[in-house]
């Protein structure tokens, strides 16, 4: 029997999957889980269930299958694995790639979550009423994993820090949220199943999507009564087309991604969905993405659409303030406390266009794009150019420091890394 990376946890899992192409699926799965690396000692073993006489059991159901799998531990693990899936390490790129498996927990209406599990990547299905089909209730993280110099240890970065931003999200959006030890844990579950798909040590880093979703039917405008938390993974390259080359931006006067006393601090589905009007504009003229000012003076930088922005004016760093409009992203985070552990001055404080514009270096951050220098700005039909092409002095020291606690390769005095091997 075909081993595969399967949670111990033996509930049966449905996919909601056209049959033809699951069927396909399945054909390609059969063939290749030789190649699939064990998250550990143990290895799991597809097996029958009681109900059926075969590991997968296909039920009709409105012209769509409904397919179930049970799974069992065994604690043989004598099948000799590849180490890394077969594709171009080189140019992945940051695009979808369809990964083993992706983690599932649902939680009641009492609240409480259920033993999540691991389950082959693939359609859910979902109530057309669902709340976040509906009215939008749902939220996402993004954290990364990257395989060490060694080929084998695997490190996640600060996964905690999206654990409590999911937690408080999900307050704020009326939402039950996993506890931070079952995030990290289903964390930890997901990224082991998919080892294979890390990238090498240079290539890029495995990314990583939780997403909390209410799932629960419900007509009237209402938090849903019942919720899903899934992760799935997906091996990734840079974000922006330019890779580490410098970005172009546009100020958006017109577009606001957040207003006071909104939701956009926290990541909650639809203040991406809000942003994309702009961006798609910006894109179309040859911009990289936008940078929105705020919404009541229209003179003070808030974020780009998936990233933080700073400013370096004189050795001193400066980044828009958390007050409520933009989100308190984690590279940021840890980009101030890098800066400041190597003797310069952050201010997080109001940040006016005119500094921008008149800035020795501007640089964004996010899980996305870890640090991305930027090479120009155009305000008002006004273009600023930074730099000459390539990283500014303070960027690139900050870049370097991060990108290397992140694979490894100094020692974490932050504490911010967990290995997994």
């Amino acid at each position: 029997m075909e081993r595969a990376v399967i949670s111990p946890s033996l509930n049966q899992n449905y996919l909601l999957c056209p049959s033809r192409a699951f069927s396909t699926r399945l054909h390609s799965f059969s063939s290749s889980t030789r190649n699939l690396s064990p998250p550990s000692s143990s290895s799991i073993k597809l097996q029958h269930s009681s109900s059926s006489s075969s590991v997968l059991s296909s039920v009709s159901n409105g012209g769509a299958s409904l397919t179930r799998c049970n799974a069992v531990l065994s604690n043989s693990s004598s099948t000799e694995v590849s180490e890394l899936a077969d594709i171009d390490w080189d140019n992945i790129g940051f695009g979808l790639k369809p990964t083993d498996y992706m983690y599932v927990m649902k939680c009641n209406i009492d609240g409480e979550f259920s033993k999540g599990e691991l389950q082959r990547f693939g359609n859910i299905e979902v109530s057309p009423s669902a709340g976040v089909l509906n009215y939008g209730q749902g939220l996402f993280e993004g954290l990364k994993a990257y395989r060490k110099e060694d080929g084998n240890n695997i490190l996640l970065f600060r996964p905690e820090e999206n654990a409590n931003r999911m937690r408080n999200g999900a307050e704020r959006m009326c939402m039950p949220a996993p506890s931070i030890e079952q995030f990290v844990e289903a964390v930890k579950e997901t990224v082991l199943a998919n080892k294979r798909w890390v990238p090498p040590l240079g290539k890029g880093s495995l990314y990583v999507r939780p997403l909390l979703m209410g799932t629960g039917a419900v007509l009237g405008l209402a938090p849903a009564p019942e919720y899903t938390f899934i992760i799935y993974v997906s091996p990734v390259g840079n974000y922006f087309k330019e890779g580490v080359a410098p970005i172009n931006l546009i100020v958006e006067n017109d577009f606001h991604r957040a207003t006071p006393g909104g939701t956009g601090g926290v990541k909650t589905i639809g203040n991406y969905a809000a942003v994309l009007k702009a961006q798609s504009i910006a894109k179309a003229k040859g911009y990289s993405d936008v940078l929105y000012l705020d919404c009541v003076y229209k003179r003070f930088l808030e974020e780009v659409s998936s990233c933080n922005i700073f400013i370096v004016k004189d050795n001193v760093i400066a980044t828009p303030e958390i007050k409520g409009t933009i989100l308190p992203g984690i590279t940021r985070k840890s980009i101030i406390d890098v800066a400041r552990t190597q003797g310069f001055q952050v201010e997080e404080r109001n940040v006016t266009v005119d500094e921008l514009l008149e800035a020795d270096e501007v640089f964004c951050t996010g899980t996305a794009v870890v640090v991305s220098p930027v090479g120009s700005v155009t305000y008002k039909g006004k273009r600023v150019s930074y730099g000459e092409g390539t990283f500014g002095t303070v960027s690139k020291q900050l870049y370097t420091v991060l990108t290397s606690l992140q694979m490894g390769l100094i020692e974490d005095n932050m504490n911010w890394t967990v290995n997994l091997s």
